[in-house]
């Protein structure tokens, strides 16, 4: 029997009307993370990291995931969503900070290779440039030219937040040109691989993972 998704009935409420819901890239991440589970409890994390953590599903499942032994900081530029998380986790035990910001800019270097376990799930859906953050709600899937507009600001600092044994789980769809993803990162001394992948109606869903080349 696998583990429990959180629950996330309080979304239906109108204060989180632009919060983006649990769908299949969830699910699908949420997979992948318990898939590594053996893992990841034997990297023992410190510092777990979800960037546009939405809902708070999948930082609630990461907590546990990794039997509530790190701190999991959540961060997204929607406030609603910033609080929907905090209400996802706040009757799991566990250590769990919330922040309202763009990635982890906020933190400044403080988490400079110090993240054990990052996740993001990007607005990845191909849009026009504009379409990106009109609206809370669209900042949340909203992706621009080939879904990687917002992606595309944060691959560059991934190896700098990843402490050495650090991780990084992507969700990505084959529009956002996944095997380029892997060759930049490859660049900055990060490996890649597709380590779940599944069809969601016109969506060819994956998730990549990344560690730092031995």
């Amino acid at each position: 029997m696998g583990l429990a998704t959180p629950d996330t009935s309080h979304l239906s409420r109108p204060e989180y009307a632009t919060v983006y819901e649990p769908a299949e890239d969830t699910y699908l991440l949420l997979d992948a993370l318990e898939a590594d589970r053996p893992s990841l409890l034997a990297q023992r994390p410190t510092i777990c990291v979800e960037i546009g953590s939405g809902s708070g599903c999948v930082s609630s499942f990461l907590n546990t995931v990794l039997s509530s032994t790190s701190l999991i900081i959540s961060t997204d530029i929607n406030p609603a969503a910033t609080r929907a998380t905090r209400e996802t986790t706040n009757n799991q035990r566990g250590v769990f900070e919330q922040c309202q910001t763009r990635f982890v800019q906020s933190f400044g270097d403080r988490l400079n290779n110090s993240v054990d376990v990052l996740v993001f799930n990007p607005p990845y859906v191909v849009t026009p440039n504009e379409e990106i953050d009109v609206t809370e709600e669209a900042s949340a899937w909203a992706g621009g030219t080939c879904g990687r507009q917002v992606l595309d600001v944060l691959l560059p600092q991934v190896h700098e937040l990843l402490s050495p044994n650090g991780r990084f789980y992507l969700i990505t769809i084959e529009e956002n040109k996944p095997n380029e993803i892997m060759e930049f990162l490859e660049l900055r001394g990060l490996r890649g691989t597709r380590v779940m992948e599944r069809q969601a109606g016109r969506e060819h869903l994956s998730v990549l993972r990344f560690t730092r080349s031995q």
